[in-house]
């Protein structure tokens, strides 16, 4: 590879430096004798070293602090090191850890970024994209920071989420970093504390809503097609009230997707798809109850739907195996302040009369789970420990073989501690997690937990898309991750197995994933008609590896 920088130049250019691994060569070449110690190491080496030195740091935030300084100095090694250590890393660079990186963010801000576009910037959005170091964009994770995981408005903190979905792509996907973009779309925040925090590096400014706000996502977009017409843009994090309305807005105008509405909703029903195998009982037969009826929970529910009718079920005979609980309980046709994306999952009220309630007229989880006899419990309410005792064991009553999955991030958030349901059913769960959990000992047996994250899906999608350039991602896209997530799941050949596949293998898996969504694409004419082998070609020559390439000058 031939270079045109010299000396600090590369060192200071994360994509270029290998910092100890120049040879001697290369520094006499380039200019870097005197820049470095004599040593040469190879990346094998390097990663040894920095492994040592995250382990050695005393708590997973200054781990991840380190880790973001390592990506921001040296990103062949930071991914060398990631994919070597994914399954002992991938907490740190993403949940938990993201969660308390963004409540930080200001406090440890080091180096920029990706992009920070404040709304004050909206007529200078083409000017700004424009910039020569983004000819190579690919792929673009965008958030406006107002619903991060369960912790809710961070405003400009939220940057931490992009970031960090972006180095997954780039570890579990193999998408090359150079073609990466994070952005943050800074239209202030309601978040107090972060508006009185003296360091708050955002704009200082409540969050503005209402057209000003439809208008600059509209002229983002809008600049966004004109400079990269093929890109895949990824919403992440966007507040229930926009994430819908967004994602249906502009689904069809460029290849994008809502990971917090779709990739779930596809993690949930692969992992879903799994443990209905140790359980015997059909898919369709099913009955499950959803805690949190924003666009994570409807999500769930549709894409579930979906492959409950591809099994065989009439769509009124899945929608009706739904019970979605919010904030005001069951939700009913009177259930007030309903959102146009709930009104497919609606329960008719008249069910009530006949049921046992605690408080007249309105249901709660607890009442659902007692009347309903759910044999699926599904929690994305960020709400901790919303799945109590009580509620757990009402549901271990009439199931024998209870699937729960309290998917709720970070930790603080989750609706129940795994090992917890695992007393409180006498150790019959199958327990799906968003973050990751010790296995536990209970009676004689290991359990363990399927940790439910997104990081298994939208790495194969993106692959995928990218690789046999498809215009568009569909919801039957996601069924068909999905669907090849289950398919690789250890407990189909033993029961007592996890329900997914190792952290280690991701690379497999995305891989195994992105062949299953390039032909639902094609299938749907969404791409090119690629036969299988050239679509299978075409996804494995796509992956980037970690490795360091010889320098020659320019």
């Amino acid at each position: 590879m031939a270079l045109a920088e010299r000396g600090h130049e590369i060192l200071e250019n994360p994509l270029l430096n290998k910092s100890t691994a120049f040879t001697h060569e290369e520094r006499t070449a380039l200019d870097l004798h005197g820049l470095l110690p004599d040593q040469v190491e190879s990346l094998d080496e390097q990663v040894e070293r920095r492994i040592i030195n995250v382990r050695a740091l005393p708590n997973d935030l200054d781990r991840y602090v380190f880790l973001r300084d390592l990506q921001d100095t040296n990103e062949t090694l930071y991914f060398a090191l990631i994919t070597t250590y994914l399954e002992e890393l991938l907490p740190i660079i993403y949940t938990p850890t993201v969660g308390a990186g963004c409540q930080q963010f200001s406090s440890i801000y080091r180096r920029p970024r990706g992009l920070f576009l404040s709304l004050p910037l909206k007529d200078r959005l083409d000017q700004i994209l424009a910039n020569t170091r983004f000819d190579n964009i690919e792929c673009i994770v965008v958030t406006d920071g107002e619903r991060i995981l369960g912790l809710g408005d961070q405003g400009v903190g939220g940057m931490g989420i992009p970031i960090g979905k972006l180095a997954i792509y780039s570890a579990c996907g193999g998408i090359d970093p150079a073609t990466t973009l994070p952005i943050m779309l800074d239209v202030g925040t309601n978040n107090a504390e972060r508006l009185g925090d003296p360091r708050y590096v955002g704009w200082r400014y409540p969050r503005v809503r209402g057209q000003d706000y439809d208008d600059f996502v509209e002229a983002f977009v809008v600049a966004v097609k004109k400079r990269w017409p093929n890109v895949l843009l990824q919403w992440e994090d966007f507040h229930k009230n926009n994430a819908n309305r967004l994602l249906d807005r502009y689904r069809d105008q460029l290849c994008t997707f809502n990971d917090d509405i779709q990739g779930t909703a596809s993690v949930a029903t692969g992992t879903l798809l799994s443990a209905v195998q140790i359980t015997g009982v059909p898919l369709g037969e099913q009955r499950i109850a959803i805690l949190g009826g924003g666009s994570a929970g409807i999500g769930i529910a549709e894409l579930i739907k979906h492959a409950m009718v591809e099994q065989g079920l009439s769509e009124e005979e899945a929608r009706s195996r739904f019970f979605i609980v919010g904030r005001y309980g069951l939700v009913t046709e009177q259930t007030p302040n309903l959102e146009a994306f709930q009104q497919g999952f609606l329960q008719n009220s008249a069910m009530l009369d006949s049921w046992q309630l605690d408080e007249a007229g309105k249901a709660s989880l607890l009442d659902v789970v007692r009347n309903a006899k759910p044999t699926v419990l599904v929690g994305v309410s960020g709400q901790a420990d919303a799945f109590s005792e009580e509620i757990i064991r009402e549901m271990a009553r009439h199931v024998n073989r209870p699937i729960i999955f309290p998917l709720s991030n970070p930790t603080s958030c989750v609706e129940a501690h795994p090992e917890n349901i695992v007393r409180w059913t006498e150790g019959r769960a199958i327990i799906g997690t968003g973050s990751p959990f010790a296995p536990f000992e209970f009676e004689g047996r290991t359990h363990y937990f399927a940790q439910t994250n997104n990081s298994y899906i939208f790495p194969g999608v993106g692959l995928a898309a990218l690789a046999v350039k498809a215009r568009r991602i569909s919801d039957g896209m996601f069924l068909a991750a999905a669907k090849a997530l289950a398919e690789l799941s250890p407990a189909r050949n033993n029961p007592l197995a996890k329900l997914l596949p190792p952290l280690d293998t991701m690379r497999e898996v995305s891989i195994h994933i992105a062949i299953a969504v390039a032909k639902q694409a094609r299938a749907e004419g969404l791409t090119e008609a690629l036969t299988d082998e050239t679509m299978e070609t075409l996804i494995r020559a796509k992956m980037w590896r970690p490795q360091y390439r010889p320098y020659l000058p320019r």
